[in-house]
C-alpha cells in the first residue's frame, strides 16, 4: 500500500473515536444537566433518542449528497459539526432563556457529525489499497470501542480531579480532537470506491438484489446483539447481580467495550490468517451462548462473564457485515454504506428496546429480556448461511 494512505487510515480511526465522544459523553452529564438547569430527567433522555434519531436521518439522505459534494467536503463537514456541537454545550444553555432548548441544538449539531461520520469513515476505509481489506475494516471499528472507553476514563478522572462543576472545559477538551482530525482530512489521500468510468450500483439496483436484503437484516442483528447488552449491562450489574453503580460501570460496559474492542483488534492483526465466515459462525455461535449464559445461569460471577462473552463475540459483526457486503457488490458505494449504517442505527435503538420491553412485560426481569435477545445472533448465523449460498450460486454462474 501508498504510505501515504497510512494517514488516511489513521484520520478514520480518529474519526471513530469522534463519534464515540458524539454518543457517550453527555450521558455522562445527564444528572449534571438536571441539577444545573433544573431540566426533568424525563426531559434529558429525549436527548439520547434526539441524538440517535438524527443520525439515522442523516443516514437516510446522506445517499443525496456525499457523492455530489466528496467524501473530503463531507468529512470535513462532520467533524465541524462535532467540534462545534461541543462548544454549543458550553455556551448556549446558558445563553439561550431555555437551558434544554440550548442542549438540543448543541446534539443536534453535533449528532449530524455523528450520522456523517457512521456514513464515510467505513467506504473510505475500503477504498484504501489495503491488501486485505477485512482486516483494515475490522482494525477501524476497534477504536470506536477505545473511543468509548477512553471517553467513560478520561472524563471520569477529570472529574474527580477537577470537579464535575468543571465539565464545560472537559467538553472544550473533547472538541480539539474533531478540530485536528478536520485539518488532516484537508491533507489525506482519498482513493474513490470505484474506477473511473465504472457506473455506481442504483439504490433500486441494490434492493432488488437478495443477498443486501439479507446483509441489511444482519446489520439490524449485529447493532441489535450489541447495544442490547450494552446499554443494559450495567443495569443488569445493579439490578440483577446486585452490585454497587461503580463495580456496575466498569464490569459491566466498560469490560463489554474493551472485550468487543479486543476482537476487533485481533482479526485487525490477524485477519489474512483467518476466514471471515468461519469467524463469524463461532462468533454467532459465542453470542447464543452468552445470551443464555446471562438470561438462564444464575450466580454473579457467571453474570458477569456472559457480558464479557457477549463484548468479545459481537465484536466481528458489524465490520464484519459490512467487509461482506463491500466483497458482494463493488459498485455499492456511498448508498450501500449508507443503507447498512441505517440498519445498523435501527438494530442499534431496537436490540435495547426489545430487552426492556420484554423484561417490563415479566415484571422488568432482565434476564427475561437477555432470554429474547437471543434471536438476534440467532438470526445473524442464518444470515450467514444464506450468504455463503449465494455466494455458491454466483460462482456457479460465472464460474
Amino acid at each position: 500500500m501508498d504510505k501515504s494512505y497510512n494517514q488516511t487510515l489513521y484520520a478514520c480511526f480518529t474519526g471513530y473515536i469522534v463519534q464515540a465522544i458524539v454518543n457517550n459523553f453527555v450521558p455522562l452529564l445527564f444528572l449534571t444537566f438536571h441539577n444545573s438547569y433544573g431540566i426533568p430527567m424525563t426531559q434529558i433522555t429525549l436527548l439520547i433518542t434526539f441524538n440517535f434519531g438524527l443520525q439515522l436521518l442523516v443516514d437516510m439522505l446522506s445517499v443525496t449528497f456525499v457523492d455530489r459534494i466528496g467524501y473530503r467536503a463531507s468529512m470535513i463537514i462532520a467533524h465541524v459539526c462535532a467540534a462545534a456541537g461541543f462548544l454549543f454545550l458550553t455556551i448556549l444553555p446558558d445563553l439561550l432563556e431555555n437551558a434544554f432548548t440550548g442542549l438540543m441544538i448543541a446534539v443536534a449539531v453535533y449528532a449530524v457529525g455523528g450520522g456523517l461520520l457512521e456514513v464515510l469513515v467505513s467506504p473510505i476505509v475500503e477504498a484504501c489499497p489495503t491488501k486485505n481489506k477485512e482486516k483494515a475494516m475490522s482494525l477501524l471499528h476497534s477504536f470506536y470501542c477505545w473511543g468509548h472507553m477512553a471517553v467513560v476514563i478520561v472524563s471520569t478522572a477529570f472529574f474527580h480531579l477537577f470537579g464535575i462543576e468543571n465539565w464545560k472545559v472537559m467538553a472544550c477538551i473533547w472538541a480539539v480532537i474533531p478540530f485536528a482530525n478536520m485539518i488532516l482530512f484537508t491533507r489525506v489521500p482519498i482513493a474513490s470506491l470505484m474506477d473511473q468510468g465504472e457506473g455506481r450500483t442504483t439504490i433500486r439496483q441494490l434492493f432488488r438484489k437478495r443477498i443486501f436484503w439479507v446483509l441489511m437484516i444482519m446489520m439490524v442483528c449485529a447493532g441489535a446483539g450489541e447495544q442490547a447488552v450494552s446499554q443494559w449491562a450495567s443495569a443488569f450489574a445493579e439490578s440483577g447481580l446486585h452490585v454497587s453503580k461503580t463495580t456496575g460501570d466498569l464490569a459491566g460496559p466498560m469490560l463489554f467495550a474493551f472485550l468487543m474492542g479486543s476482537a476487533r483488534a485481533f482479526y485487525g492483526k490477524y485477519g489474512e490468517r483467518i476466514d471471515l465466515d468461519r469467524f463469524m459462525v463461532a462468533s454467532s455461535i459465542l453470542c447464543i451462548a452468552a445470551y443464555l449464559c446471562i438470561s438462564l445461569v444464575p450466580g454473579l460471577t457467571v453474570g458477569f462473564i456472559g457480558c464479557a462473552l457477549c463484548g468479545l463475540s459481537v465484536g466481528i459483526m458489524w465490520p464484519g457485515v459490512f467487509s461482506k457486503a463491500a466483497a458482494s457488490d463493488v459498485r455499492g458505494g456511498t448508498a450501500m454504506f449508507a443503507l447498512l449504517a441505517l440498519a445498523g442505527d435501527v438494530g442499534c435503538a431496537g436490540g435495547p428496546t426489545v430487552v426492556g420491553m420484554v423484561s417490563g412485560a415479566f415484571n422488568n426481569n432482565l434476564k427475561v429480556g437477555f432470554l429474547a435477545g437471543v434471536l438476534f445472533p440467532i438470526f445473524l448465523l442464518i444470515g450467514i448461511y444464506l450468504c455463503q449460498s449465494e455466494n455458491r450460486k454466483r460462482n456457479r454462474m460465472f464460474g
